[in-house]
């Protein structure tokens, strides 16, 4: 067995594990998931909490989303594994205020990864040729289908200039704040069917 067949199959493993522990962490249990209604209040929910944690958190934040073709945002991304991890989240597409879809984010990683966190992802689309791009994708992989810059914060608490400029911005909060030693590359962003 050649390396990369060995990390796809370990990488899915991986995947499949944090799956499973994520459909056991819920709180609100699988009966009040399979309505679809359900679903989507509970996605929705998610979503304007996140992005009101962003926004009042840090400065420039909200200019930005008004500015941005599409703002697609997971709210509850769950990392687990030991050794082999994974992460699952499922979210919204949000145009002008409107949503547009809902999607799920995984990525699979192998390394030295233990227990379990929870964060939240936001991605803005600040150009019609990038937004128009993932919503025709059948799937779509930040760094593969486009460079995600991950939002940078000055010392006087607002977005960095540079990073404003970018066509793809990403966000990865934690309930401590903004995380900014991360990357979101790889993972891999599907519609889903709700």
């Amino acid at each position: 067995m050649n390396r990369r067949h060995f990390v796809t199959r370990v990488a899915g493993s991986g995947l499949l594990v944090a799956t499973a522990f994520t459909a056991g962490c819920t709180t609100t249990g699988t009966k009040g998931t399979t309505d679809t209604a359900a679903k989507k209040q509970e996605i929705d929910a998610g979503v304007d909490g996140a992005l009101n944690r962003l926004f009042s958190s840090t400065n420039g934040s909200r200019e930005l989303a008004q500015r941005a073709q599409g703002v697609l945002v997971f709210p509850k991304v769950i990392s687990a594994g030991l050794i082999v991890g994974g992460e699952y989240g499922e979210g919204a597409l949000r145009s002008h205020g409107s949503n547009v879809g809902y999607y799920s984010t995984t990525q699979a990683s192998v390394g030295l990864t233990a227990g379990g966190q929870s964060k939240a992802i936001i991605i803005m689309f600040m150009t019609p040729e990038a937004y128009n791009k993932f919503v025709a994708s059948k799937g779509w992989t930040a760094g593969a289908d486009a460079n995600v810059a991950l939002a940078k914060v000055g010392a006087d608490g607002r977005l960095d200039t540079l990073t404003s400029q970018q066509p793809v911005i990403g966000f990865v909060q934690t309930n401590a704040g903004l995380m900014f030693d991360v990357s979101i590359n790889g993972a891999k962003i599907s519609k889903l069917d709700i």
